[in-house]
C-alpha cells in the first residue's frame, strides 16, 4: 500500500481554515473548475454523503467514510471509477500554537503496482494535494480581505 502526503502552514486560525473546507459538499477552496453536490439531499458532514463533482469533461464520486469537527478532519474515499483501488484520503487541520496559524495535511493511502507507485505519488501530491491546498491558501487570503 502506498501513501500520498502533502503539508501547508497557512497564517489563518485553525477554527477558519475549517470553516472552509468542513462542508464536504463545497470545493471551491480548491480551485476545481467543478459543480459538485451532495447526492439523495445527506448533509455535508453526514458520514456516508456522496459527493458528486461534474468536471469539464468528467465526474467524479467520492463518499465520506468519516467527519469530525473536533480533530477537523474528514476522511473520503472514491466509489467507481476510482483512479486506483483501496484509495482513501484524509484532510485535517491542526492549530499551530506558537504562531495562531493552521497546519493543513492531506493524506491518503491507495493500491498500485510496484512500478506505477512514483507516478501516483507524484499525481496524487504534487499535481493534487499541493495544487489544491495552494488554492486554498488564495482562497483565504481573498475572503479575509473581503
Amino acid at each position: 500500500m502506498a501513501e500520498a502526503f502533502y503539508s501547508v502552514v497557512l497564517d489563518h486560525p485553525a477554527d477558519a481554515v475549517w470553516s472552509v473546507i468542513r462542508p464536504f459538499g463545497h470545493y471551491a477552496w480548491a480551485g476545481v473548475d467543478a459543480e459538485t453536490v451532495i447526492e439523495e439531499g445527506k448533509a455535508d458532514a453526514e458520514v456516508g454523503a456522496v459527493r458528486h463533482v461534474s468536471m469539464p469533461g468528467r465526474a467524479i464520486r467520492q463518499k465520506l467514510l468519516a467527519h469530525s469537527d473536533r480533530a477537523r478532519s474528514y476522511t473520503y474515499s472514491f466509489l467507481e471509477p476510482a483512479p486506483v483501488p483501496n484509495y482513501v484520503a484524509t484532510i485535517r487541520v491542526t492549530p499551530v500554537a506558537e504562531t495562531g496559524q493552521a497546519f493543513v495535511d492531506w493524506r491518503a493511502t491507495f493500491d498500485c503496482a510496484p512500478d506505477e507507485q512514483a507516478r501516483w505519488l507524484d499525481r496524487f501530491e504534487r499535481k493534487g494535494f499541493a495544487v489544491w491546498l495552494a488554492a486554498l491558501r488564495r482562497f483565504m487570503a481573498q475572503n479575509a480581505r473581503s
